[in-house]
Formats: structure tokens, sequence, C-alpha cells
């Protein structure tokens, strides 16, 4: 595998560099029905995406209550040849409250089955390209698992499993029981959430009780790039933090006046800088685009046109965690 080519490439080579998320897809979050209006707003937010060379799309069963993948199989039907153009990703595994208890984490065997054909179902296709399991559930039992995703897979339903919000444990602890390797995982990271990398910077230091729920993650970016895992950034321009026109918070002021002014320097826009930072580590991070805004989403595509010096890459590392290093 080439020193700059994706972890995921090895097993989908047209993995792209950049994930578009979803998740804004298909209207407001309740179960009003979706409109031809969503699917025309869903329509312009993916050829956004796919004319900066996206071709990986991030959904989950629950996005916009199912609505996000419904759109998106309607997208399917007006332009079929999509289908064919794109790396289809989904997650399920997150259970909204019910009748038979509170909103919760299910990734029993039954319910990974279920879970992926309804959203086959309203996707309008017959295969996910990869099936992430959203949340770890406490109750998971891998054996369960690992027979579920070998059933669809056999099927020709999956293609290949990742995970999301996983730490290393729990990622070898679920790989023992699979006949195939976990390609990717999926974290909140970025200048705006530093702890999986704050686990490994500040692990024999004081510092680390600045942010205590960073040793949670300690060993997780090591593991994933030791295990050829793609890690997937989600919520990675941290919801517009770093660039917009003003910083919304003071502890925000430093970072987002150096994301504009390298922005400046490299003639990119401020999405492409936050993005870049991401994209600098050696673990390959595949950046996932959280908005859907055409305009910003097209922005992004300058995070493939400029390479961070290491200078640079440490100094947004310090504006953001807003102290000097160990």
């Amino acid at each position: 595998m080439s020193a700059h080519s994706l972890p995921l490439q090895q097993f989908i080579p047209s993995a792209s560099p950049l994930v578009f998320g979803c998740m804004g897809l298909g209207g407001s979050w309740n179960e009003d029905p979706w409109t031809a209006t969503d699917v025309d707003f869903a329509q312009a937010a993916t050829e956004a995406a796919l004319e900066i060379g996206v071709t990986v799309f991030d959904h989950a069963d629950i996005y916009t209550f199912g609505k996000a993948e419904s759109v998106f199989g309607e997208l399917f039907r007006r332009q079929p040849s999509l289908r064919d153009r794109i790396v289809l990703q989904s997650k399920c595994g997150i259970r909204f409250g019910d009748a038979d208890g509170p909103k919760r984490y299910d990734l029993s065997g039954a319910y990974i089955v279920e879970a992926v054909e309804a959203s086959l179902r309203r996707l309008g296709t017959e295969r996910l390209d990869i099936l992430l399991l959203h949340r770890p559930d406490p109750l998971m039992v891998p054996d369960e698992i690992a027979e579920a995703v070998s059933r669809l897979r056999a099927q020709g339903k999956v293609g290949h499993l990742g995970v999301s919000n996983m730490h290393a444990g729990q990622m070898t602890w679920l790989a023992r029981a699979l006949e195939q390797p976990l390609v990717a995982n999926q974290l909140e990271l970025g200048l705006g959430r530093l702890e999986p990398i704050e686990s490994g910077t500040t692990f024999n230091d004081p510092q680390a009780a600045q942010l205590p729920g960073a040793m949670a993650w300690a060993g997780t970016m090591e593991h994933c790039q030791a295990e050829g895992i793609q890690v997937q950034a989600w919520s990675s321009l941290a919801r517009g933090r770093y660039t917009g026109d003003v910083a919304r918070d003071p502890r925000d002021e430093a970072a987002h006046a150096l994301v504009r002014q390298l922005a400046q320097r490299h003639g990119v826009s401020p999405e492409g800088i936050v993005l870049a930072w991401l994209m600098k580590h050696p673990a390959r991070i595949q950046p996932v685009i959280g908005t859907s805004q055409p305009a910003r989403i097209r922005a992004c595509g300058d995070a493939t046109k400029v390479t961070l010096s290491r200078g640079e890459w440490y100094a947004l590392y310090e504006a953001a965690r807003g102290t000097a290093l160990p």
C-alpha cells in the first residue's frame, strides 16, 4: 500500500479522501414524511460532493428517522447510474425509545440483520459496501455479531464491516470473532475534539487531567494504524467553530484567527485548512463532511490542495487545545 493511500483503499480502491456525511438530508428529525423538496436538497448536496471528488457517502439508519436513506434512495431512482459511482456506507445499532424501552444500543445479531434489511429497502439497493456498528453496545456478543455479519455477507447484502465510536480494546475484542478484518472506525475527531490525539500526547504528563476523557482513547489511533483500520472523523468541521466569519466562543479566537491566516497563506478556504489538519496525521484520516450546503461542501474540496507543514500543524494543535504542549 502506498504511503499516501488510504487504509480503506486496500479493500475499496475507489474510496475518496473525503466522505460526505448524509445526516443533514431528509428534512426534520421527526416522523413527518419526506418531500420532493427534500430530494432536491439532497441532490444539490450530492452533486456538490461529487464535484470535489467524493465517492464515499455515509448514512445511518437513524438519520432524520430514516428519511436520509429514503431520499437518497429516491436519488438512485432519479439517476440509476449513481449507485455504481459511489461507495455506500451506513450504520446501525442505535434504537430510539419505544414501548420496549428507552433510547438504547442494540448490536444483537437479529437486530443487525433487521436494521440492514430496512436500510436496503429505504435506499432501494441490494448492497451496502460498508456497514458500521454505530455505537458499542454493553450487551454485545462478538460471536453473535460475527454470525449475523457473515450471513449478510453471504447474501450479498454487506461488503465490509467497520465500527463507530469504539476504542482499541473494543475493536480488538470484536475482531477476534470476525472472519474478515474491520475496515473503518468513525470517531468524533478534529480541532474541536482532540481527545483521541491528546491520549497519546499527554499520556505521561499532568496535562492529561485537563481532558479526563482523553485517556479512554489511549492506543486507539495507534491500533487503527497497526491494523490497517481507516479512521474516519465525524464532526470534522466542528460545526463551523473555526470557519465562520467570527469566532462564536472567545476560547476559539486564537484557533479561528490562525485558520483564516493559514487559509490566506495557502490560497484555500478555511474549511480546507481545518480538514487538511486532520489529513496530515499519519493515520491518513478520512474527514466526514457534515455540512449539506453546496458552497461549503465545495470549499471542503480545498483540503486535498494543501499540505500543512509540521510547524503549521502544531500551531493549530496548540491554538485549539488552548495551552502549550507539555
